[in-house]
């Protein structure tokens, strides 16, 4: 199989082309920046050689659709995408990016000549804030009332993704993220508590921007679900929620005292609420996923990711 992986080189690409890697599958890497730095601080160079990349914007129409065609392109896992706080600012140049690229990568896949899958990230930011719900765990039959311009293009890409089967008969999945931790998570401002995790194994204090719950989602379990979706071979297009583990931003501090004793009182927290209902039922993923989805704890996965960050430290490659 060959990979197209976009936006491949974040945080969640990073997971997906190691666990594609370690598969053996053929990658192609689709990127403003191709550059896989985060992949790099998890895999030996002699893997990182083996991906094939490609410096393009996700908008640019002619250049994705000459990709999906001409590099023999089976599978796409389709990451490229601005966050939520750009799109806010920026809702022109943000539609571009998140909608015509989505819509780039499905045209590329009819287009191409060959049957080519798609799973894609979506958002749970297609849901809106909590108050507009009953207080229960959400299910995919609950309406989607977005509250941000980021929201409202994932639920474009949904409906356009449907129409793509119904009319093409392309083949996909829309995964619906909440707040992603772990290692190479460093952007956007739900990555607080991974940044913190950063700090503490340098020693250094950290304030998380943050006041309200979260639903905190392992990042290599999210790769790993991209990947289950991909390989599937089920029919339709569908759209999941991803429910992780919720915890107060301001206990997530003890969370990480539970780790690793003195931690807890480097990390403080504080700050704006995420519009966004937090509380998900993916009983639905796990059907689909035939009960085969990934579910690290938060404990296990804040001891994971300090691993990592410990490694790094005492390599010389961790640096704020």
């Amino acid at each position: 199989m060959r990979v197209l992986v976009t936006g491949a080189t974040g945080c969640i690409g990073s997971w997906v082309m190691k666990q594609l890697l370690e598969q053996g599958h053929e990658v192609v890497v689709y990127d403003a920046n191709p550059d896989p730095w985060r992949l790099r601080m998890l895999v030996p160079e002699s893997e990182v050689a083996k991906l094939k990349p490609i410096t393009g914007a996700i908008e640019d129409t002619a250049k994705v659709k000459a990709v999906i065609k001409d590099e023999a392109v089976t599978h796409i896992v389709h990451l490229a995408a601005v966050l939520m706080p750009y799109c806010q600012a920026n809702p022109v140049s943000g539609g571009m990016i998140d909608v015509i690229g989505t819509l780039n990568v499905f045209e590329g896949a009819r287009d191409s000549g060959r049957n080519i899958r798609v799973v894609y990230a979506s958002s749970s930011a297609v849901w809106g804030p909590e108050e507009a719900y009953e207080d229960r765990p959400l299910t995919e039959a609950d309406p989607l009332i977005p509250a941000t311009h980021y929201g409202v293009f994932k639920q474009a890409n949904e409906g356009n993704a449907r129409v793509f089967f119904t009319q093409d008969g392309i083949s996909s999945v829309g995964l619906r993220p909440w707040a992603v931790y772990g290692f190479g998570r460093d952007s956007g401002l739900t990555a607080d508590p991974s940044l913190a995790l950063k700090h503490v194994a340098l020693g250094n204090a950290y304030h998380i921007r943050l006041s309200n719950r979260m639903d905190m989602q392992y990042v290599e379990d999210t790769a790993a679900i991209f990947l289950g979706c991909l390989f599937t071979g089920k029919q339709g297009a569908h759209a999941f929620n991803i429910e992780g583990e919720l915890i107060d931003m301001n206990d997530f501090g003890a969370a990480v005292e539970k780790q690793r004793t003195g931690a807890g009182s480097l990390i403080t927290a504080g700050g704006v609420t995420v519009t966004v209902a937090k509380r998900m039922d993916d009983a639905a993923l796990r059907q689909y996923l035939n009960g085969n989805k990934p579910n690290t704890s938060l404990a296990d996965g804040i001891q994971k990711t300090l691993a990592i960050f410990d490694r790094l430290a005492s390599e010389g490659r961790l640096a704020l």
